[in-house]
C-alpha cells in the first residue's frame, strides 16, 4: 500500500514538471480579453494601441502570438490608431538599409544575446529616464529588447528584403515605442512595442520590397486582396473568381485586376534564359510597333500583286483608286475631293471607280490577288 502511494506522487511530480501547452492562436483569439477587444474594434471600427497593449499584457504572451493578434485585427478590418495619429502626426519613414552578410547577422544575433533582459521595475525607471531626455536609458530600452525585433522580423523572411533589413526597420519601429512608451499605463513593454515594431517592418515592405514603390493605400488593398482570396479559398474549397472577390470586398472588378496587376514583379530584359543561359528573356520579346515575319511577308505579296494590277490601268484609272483607296501612302480621298482633284464632278468620279474595279475582276492577275488576300 506504501508503495502503492509512493507510486502516485512520483506520478503528480511528475505531471507537475511536465511543460504546459503553448497556446495557439486560435486560443488566445478564445480569451476573454481577446473576444472584448475584438467586439470593441468592430463597433467602432478601431482600438487604440494603449487599450490593446493594457488586455493583452494580462496574458503574457509571447512576441509570435502578439503579431498573430494584430493580423486578425488587420482581417477584420479593424484599424489600430496610435496616439500620434490621434493627434493628426504622422511617423517619421525609416531610411532605407543595405543588405548584410551572413557573419554580419550571426555576429549581431551573438552581441543581442548578451544584454541581460530587464525586469519590470527596470522598465519603469528606464521609461522615466527616457521622459526626461536621457538617451542612454532609451539605447539601453532598445537594446534590451532587439530579441523582440528579431523574433517579429522571422515572420517576414523571403517577401523581398534581407533579414537584417528588418531587423533594421523593427529597430527603428522600437526606437519609436520606446519614445512613445508611457510606463503610467501599467503594461509591459514589450506588449506595446509589438505593434510598432511590426508597422515598421511591414511599412518596410510595402516601400522598398519592389523594384517599382506602390502607394500604401495600394499595398493595404493588395493585403485584403489576398486575405479575400485566403477566406473564399477556405469557404469554397477551390479558387475564387475575380468577381467572388469583387463582390466580397465591395470592389468593382476592374479594380481588383488593377491592383493584382500592379502587384506583379518586374522581370529584367537581360533574365537568361535556357539550360546553359545563353539567351535573354528580351530576346524572346515581341515589338508591338512591329508585324510579325509571316504578316509583313504577306503585306509584300500582296503589294507586289497590287503594283502588277495597278499597271494593266489607265494612269487616270489608277490615280483614281490610289486617292479613294490611299494606296499612294496618303488617307483615303472621299468621291468630292477625288472629283476637284480631277476638276469633274462626284457621280463622275464613282462611275470611274465603279468601271475600274470591274475591270479588275476581268484580268487574270486578279485571281492571285484573291489568293493571298
Amino acid at each position: 500500500m506504501r508503495e502503492l502511494r509512493h507510486d502516485r506522487g512520483d506520478a503528480r511530480r511528475a505531471m507537475s514538471k511536465a511543460p504546459a501547452r503553448r497556446r495557439t492562436t486560435a486560443d488566445v483569439l478564445a480569451t476573454e480579453e481577446a473576444r472584448a477587444l475584438i467586439a470593441s474594434g468592430r463597433e467602432g471600427g478601431s482600438l487604440h494601441e494603449d487599450v490593446i497593449a493594457l488586455a493583452l499584457d494580462e496574458l503574457d504572451l509571447e512576441a509570435g502570438q502578439l503579431d498573430d493578434f494584430y493580423q486578425a485585427l488587420e482581417e477584420l478590418d479593424i484599424e489600430v490608431v496610435t496616439s500620434i495619429e490621434a493627434r493628426g502626426e504622422r511617423p517619421d519613414s525609416p531610411t532605407a538599409g543595405g543588405e548584410a552578410s551572413t557573419d554580419s547577422l550571426q555576429l549581431f544575433l551573438r552581441d543581442i544575446g548578451k544584454v541581460p533582459l530587464l525586469t519590470a521595475a527596470q522598465e519603469v525607471e528606464l521609461a522615466k529616464r527616457i521622459e526626461r531626455g536621457d538617451e542612454p536609458a532609451k539605447r539601453q530600452m532598445v537594446e534590451s529588447n532587439l530579441r523582440l525585433v528579431v523574433s517579429i522580423a522571422k515572420r517576414y523572411r523571403n517577401q523581398g528584403l534581407p533579414f537584417l533589413d528588418l531587423i533594421q526597420e523593427g529597430t527603428i519601429g522600437l526606437v519609436r515605442a520606446a519614445e512613445k512608451f508611457d510606463h503610467r499605463r501599467g503594461f509591459k513593454f514589450s506588449t506595446y512595442a509589438t505593434w510598432w515594431i511590426r508597422q515598421a517592418v511591414a511599412r518596410a515592405l510595402a516601400d522598398k520590397s519592389r523594384a517599382i514603390r506602390m502607394p500604401v493605400h495600394v499595398v493595404e488593398k493588395l493585403n485584403k486582396i489576398v486575405r479575400s482570396e485566403r477566406k473564399l479559398r477556405g469557404l469554397l474549397g477551390r479558387e475564387p473568381s475575380v468577381a467572388e472577390i469583387a463582390l466580397d470586398l465591395e470592389l468593382a472588378e476592374e479594380e481588383v485586376e488593377g491592383i493584382r496587376r500592379t502587384a506583379q514583379s518586374p522581370i529584367s530584359l537581360e533574365k537568361p534564359i535556357g539550360d546553359e543561359e545563353e539567351s535573354q528573356f528580351g530576346h524572346f520579346l515581341r515589338d508591338e510597333s512591329e508585324p510579325l515575319p509571316e504578316e509583313a511577308a504577306e503585306a509584300a505579296i500582296r503589294t507586289q500583286a497590287l503594283e502588277q494590277i495597278l499597271l494593266k490601268l489607265s494612269p487616270r484609272e489608277r490615280r483614281v483608286l490610289e486617292l479613294r483607296y490611299g494606296l499612294d501612302g496618303g488617307h483615303a480621298r472621299t468621291l468630292d475631293e477625288v472629283g476637284q482633284a480631277f476638276n469633274v464632278t462626284r457621280e463622275r468620279i464613282r462611275q470611274i471607280e465603279s468601271h475600274t474595279l470591274r475591270k479588275l475582276r476581268a484580268l487574270a492577275l486578279a485571281q492571285r490577288l484573291r489568293d493571298v488576300a
